[in-house]
């Protein structure tokens, strides 16, 4: 719980600004002196509490708390709804139907009272590891071969001349490469998941190195971590290994790392090998 002693309402005062940046680091957001986009976001999101409202497959998709509550649980109990994001989409409708199916519930595709009852009945069997989904990630990995992998590298801001070395790279190792050049990850997200991609890499601007990977408070990208992992290991300088809720790791539905460069960038070629070298280890690894 964010301690508000002291704040002054309706003033942006330092309090405040200790209270925001406590909720930043916890939520694994870039830690700020300003409330932006994703902050909020995140602040509106956190108020779902599972139960407090029906969760349905709706357009645009319901977002919070509450339905990455639901994501886990379902995941516990081996109904796979992809990656626990916090986003009702079709995968997860799917998975709360065949819930539903299996233990004799009206096939609604909602989640209401009688749904968590029954999930809380059956709850206590299901153990509080991973669930499905780390080993669904685990097993698409490995049913990747060399002729179809398909990469997105994206480029945010000052990106562009590494990211166009890395596509390279991976071209001529035989890598299908999508490259994407925006500063909105809605759009980064998009053109990854259309493309059907094996993996997305994300590059942009960072006060200190850092290979970040998707990781809640219940939930984390095993295939994230271990290819984020990697490049800690190789980049120079050494990056931080971070578990964040970044939106493009969020909405990326394939495993996804995000890379922190300080700019100015230092050798591109040298760059574009490592990380090329690195995705080709994560490849190799998985099979």
């Amino acid at each position: 719980m964010l301690s508000l002693v002291g704040v002054r309402l309706g003033m942006f005062c330092e309090r405040t600004l200790d209270a925001l940046q406590q909720f930043q680091r916890k939520r694994g957001l870039p830690v700020l002196d300003h409330c932006d986009d994703a902050t909020w976001q995140t602040l509106i999101e956190s108020t779902w509490a599972l139960g407090a409202r029906l969760l349905y497959l709706t357009s645009p998709h319901l977002r919070g708390d509450d339905v990455e509550q639901l994501q886990v649980r379902l995941a516990r109990l081996g109904f796979n709804c992809g990656k626990a994001d916090g986003i009702f989409g079709p995968l997860t409708a799917q998975g709360l139907s065949e819930f539903q199916q299996n233990y004799g519930l009206e096939i609604d595709g909602i989640c209401g009272p009688l749904t968590l009852k029954a999930m809380e009945r059956i709850g206590g069997q299901s153990g509080d590891g991973p669930g499905v989904f780390a080993v669904r990630e685990d097993e698409l990995s490995r049913t990747m071969n060399e002729e179809s992998l398909s990469v997105v590298v994206g480029a945010f801001d000052g990106m562009h001349p590494l990211a166009m070395n890395v596509a390279r790279v991976l071209r001529k190792r035989g890598y299908r490469v999508l490259i994407v050049e925006s500063s909105d990850h809605h759009r980064h997200a998009l053109a990854a998941n259309s493309f059907k991609a094996d993996l997305y890499v994300g590059l942009d601007e960072s006060s200190e190195p850092s290979a970040s990977f998707y990781r809640t408070e219940s939930f984390s990208s095993p295939a994230g971590e271990r290819i984020a992992t990697l490049l800690t290991e190789r980049l120079a300088p050494r990056p931080s290994l971070r578990g964040v809720r970044h939106p493009v790791l969020r909405e990326t539905r394939m495993p996804a790392v995000l890379v922190g460069f300080i700019p100015p960038l230092g050798d591109l070629v040298h760059s574009a090998e490592t990380l090329a070298e690195t995705v080709e280890t994560w490849w190799s690894e998985s099979h």
